[in-house]
């Protein structure tokens, strides 16, 4: 439940688009796999079957064509999978559809367009004052082949065995001298190592990723494999980049994952999301919230999320819509930048990889899902608080509440089953006016500042002062 107060103003970015970590921060992305949102010909059809892990016909010009649908949503931008050339075989593992296993990072993938189609994605996000994100990998290459057999001359720039690091598999993923100096992949598909101690190596990746934001009017980058690069290499990756930049460091570990953040701009926060998606005691989450909080950097610009392309679907686990709700409500509402991952809206329950990269034209971009307007709503209350309150991205969630099925905080919420909850401590005074925003229920905070929620159908609250609603469509 969101229970919120702030009454500063602010208002949002107009026309110009910026790109600063500051900025990002009242930013939601909606994060897709390019290959699997939208085709060209605008097909709802077109077959895509995820064991076969082929090219199923995504393309940026499909993106464009639905920007409708995410902005629906409350969106402000998007994440898309890596732009640049890859393997060109069919693998034992299927095409490199996802865009991990690049070989020339000086091109671009021609099965998702053409260089002025990825221009034009950035210059129509732009038009919408929306932010463009895109995958980039410092790490690895991508080799059909064992480790030991790799020709090297397939790579751009990175042409001879001198740029990576000797063949060794990672044996042994807590030991952060391996991981970081040793091979990703296995030898039906090796991800060769670079050498990102090399000072050629890293002027190489310095130049690259300023020319790739500026060619292509980049505003983010989401960082992939960045605990399996030398942390030293990664600020001046961010400086070159010049962007936000927010890195994947897959581990739930806090005090593994938040020095991270001394490095890079972000980090994705798999301490929270681990901690979200697992069956539990709301009392884990609820201290996680907390350690988080007291020892990441700055919680603000770490990225939320539930489901990726890269873990099971929140809905694989469990088709209890109402769960689904909350567990979208609270990534949107809670500390940090929220991603939502396409499919995610139409309930998709695709499991491990490849299964979790299912086309989402298959849902015939319906948006009369439960999901698809109850995350319009989520976004719309986040957006008008930020517009309303120039403080609130910064303000740190404070839970002020929990039992074995609810949490209520002043910037998100997670639940269960039928009840009521008068929720104390909000901080609000007896009389005062506030509309949950998913029912477009009238609340009146009670005497000692008490806030009455009637907990339907365990469907997730939000409560924004109804002052706030003007100029919304909120609730109209």
């Amino acid at each position: 439940m969101l229970l919120t107060r702030f009454a500063w103003l602010a208002g949002l970015a107009s026309t110009a688009i910026a790109a600063t970590p500051a900025e990002w921060r009242s930013q939601s992305i909606y994060f897709m796999v390019t290959d699997r949102f939208a085709r060209t010909d605008g097909s709802t059809t077109a077959a895509c079957n995820t064991a076969d892990r082929k090219y199923c016909g995504g393309t940026w010009k499909g993106i464009i064509d639905k920007l409708d649908y995410i902005q629906g949503m409350g969106f402000t931008a998007i994440w898309i999978t890596p732009v640049t050339g890859q393997l060109t075989e069919d693998t034992k593992y299927g095409e490199a559809y996802h865009g991990y296993w690049q070989q020339d990072i000086n091109s671009l993938n021609p099965n998702y367009g053409t260089a002025d189609d990825l221009k034009d994605l950035a210059a129509a996000l732009h038009k919408r004052n929306m932010y463009l994100m895109v995958d980039v990998v410092a790490n690895h290459m991508g080799y059909d082949g064992a480790g030991t057999s790799v020709d090297y001359s397939k790579f751009k720039p990175f042409n001879d065995a001198k740029y990576f690091h000797p063949y060794c598999p990672i044996t042994d993923y807590n030991n952060d001298n391996m991981a970081q100096n040793c091979w990703l992949g296995d030898n039906t598909v090796s991800l060769p190592d670079l050498n990102t101690q090399s000072k050629d190596v890293q002027k190489i990746w310095y130049d690259w990723v300023k020319k790739l934001v500026t060619d292509y009017s980049i505003d983010g980058l989401r960082v992939d494999t960045v605990k399996h690069v030398q942390k030293d290499f990664w600020p001046g990756y961010n400086k070159a980049a010049g962007v936000y930049c927010v890195g994947e460091v897959l581990n739930g570990d806090v005090d593994y994952t938040c020095p991270y953040q001394e490095v890079m701009d972000g980090v994705l926060n798999y301490p929270i999301a681990f901690q979200s998606t697992k069956p539990g005691n709301m009392a884990d989450l609820y201290n996680m919230i907390n350690t988080v909080k007291s020892t990441c950097k700055d919680p603000s610009l770490l990225g939320n999320f539930v489901e990726n392309h890269d873990n099971p679907r929140f809905a694989s686990v469990t088709d209890d819509i109402s769960l689904a709700k909350n567990a979208a409500t609270f990534n949107i509402m809670a500390d940090g930048i929220p991603i939502v991952y396409a499919g995610q809206e139409q309930h998709y329950s695709g499991g491990a990889d490849p299964a979790n990269r299912e086309a989402l034209w298959l849902s015939g971009f319906k948006t009369d899902s439960e999901l698809y307007k109850l995350i319009a709503k989520a976004n719309g209350a986040r957006n008008q608080a930020i517009a309303k309150g120039a403080n609130y991205t910064t303000y740190q969630n404070y839970p002020i509440y929990k039992d074995d099925n609810t949490i209520a905080m002043r910037k998100g919420y997670d639940g269960g089953k039928e009840y009521s909850l008068s929720i104390p401590k909000t901080g609000f005074k007896a009389g005062d006016k506030l509309t949950e925003i998913v029912s477009c229920a009238s609340v009146t905070v009670a005497e000692g500042g008490d806030v009455p929620v009637p907990m339907a159908g365990g469907e997730p609250r939000i409560l924004l002062p109804t002052s706030l609603l003007k100029g919304s469509s909120l609730c109209s």
